[in-house]
């Protein structure tokens, strides 16, 4: 899952990424508003996590307006100081969908993330499931016909992403885009060789279908096809 992070302090911008890359998110900086906002608005996150008040002639509320007026959906976590009633409401009226006081703990925003994640998605609780595949978004377990499965960072990240996207055709380009760093130079193939693990991984070694189906000339489709 790929997640933009807007914030000028570059110290804690650091600390942020470097924390959540740790939990297998790809993730962007950006360290002023003009930045943010255009990142925002051509590339596709799963969440924004922007800072309130920022360098340039932009804050955190004009951006979320500017996003929400541009009619992306992405859901957005606004950090700030500012931690009176009339400043968290005007956060949220902005069109954030969250609102977190600086300082914070790395664990209550990685919370915080999770549960906005968790909105649109149609299963119970943390965990993703797809017939006897499951995947606990917090313990990073995943199990298929009970088995414990052990998978890199990389793959887990590609397999959650598959998960939340059940039934439908991704391009690669959008893999790619959700499950990498922007920064990263991630060809293609590479792609192919992160499905090759899966498949070996949450596949082979069961009787049940296969998940993971090749759309040529287009991508991949995660589910379970019926006749």
């Amino acid at each position: 899952m790929r997640i933009l992070v807007v914030e000028d302090e570059h110290k804690i911008a650091g600390a942020i990424k470097r924390g959540l890359e740790q939990e297998s998110y790809a993730v962007d900086l950006a360290y002023d508003g003009d930045e943010g906002l255009s990142s925002a608005l051509t590339d596709e996150y799963d969440v924004i996590v922007l800072d309130r008040m920022l360098p340039g002639l932009l804050d955190g509320v004009d951006i979320a307006k500017e996003i929400r007026a541009n009619s992306v959906r992405t859901p957005i976590i606004m950090l700030t100081a500012k931690d009176k009633i009339g400043d968290r409401v005007e956060g949220l009226n902005s069109g954030a969908d969250d609102y977190l006081v600086k300082p914070f703990a790395f664990e209550e925003l990685l919370a915080r993330i999770r549960a906005l994640m968790r909105r649109p998605q149609d299963h119970i609780g943390n965990v993703l499931e797809l017939g006897d595949l499951t995947l606990d978004t917090q313990t990073y377990e995943v199990k298929r016909a009970g088995r414990r499965i052990q998978l890199s960072q990389r793959e887990y990240a590609l397999l959650e992403y598959l998960m939340r996207n059940q039934n439908r055709i991704l391009s690669k380009t959008n893999i790619i885009s959700h499950v990498w760093d922007y920064d990263a130079d991630i060809l293609p193939n590479t792609l192919e060789v992160y499905i090759g693990y899966l498949r070996n991984k949450i596949e082979k070694p069961f009787r049940g279908p296969e998940l993971i189906h090749t759309v040529r000339g287009f991508g991949y489709k995660f589910g379970v096809e019926t006749d």
